[in-house]
């Protein structure tokens, strides 16, 4: 299966058996990222959170306390 990076729209083959090939056909939104741009955004995400700077927020509770 051919797919194409969302972020540097470099086309790759992937195995049509392979759980991301089925994960794209079954449910197209989701997308593909090639391993490259996977790991730079990898790097830079640790890069913030070794800041100190970074905070996790806590989800907001969709259910409301009365």
């Amino acid at each position: 299966m051919k797919v194409k990076c969302v972020i540097c729209d470099n086309i790759e083959t992937i195995p049509d058996d392979s759980p991301t090939a089925k994960k794209l056909r079954n449910r197209p939104i989701h997308t593909f990222m090639c391993q490259s741009c996977y790991g730079r955004i990898e790097e830079r995400t640790n890069d913030r959170l070794n800041t100190g700077n970074f905070i996790f927020r806590k989800p907001l509770n969709k259910e409301k306390e009365w």
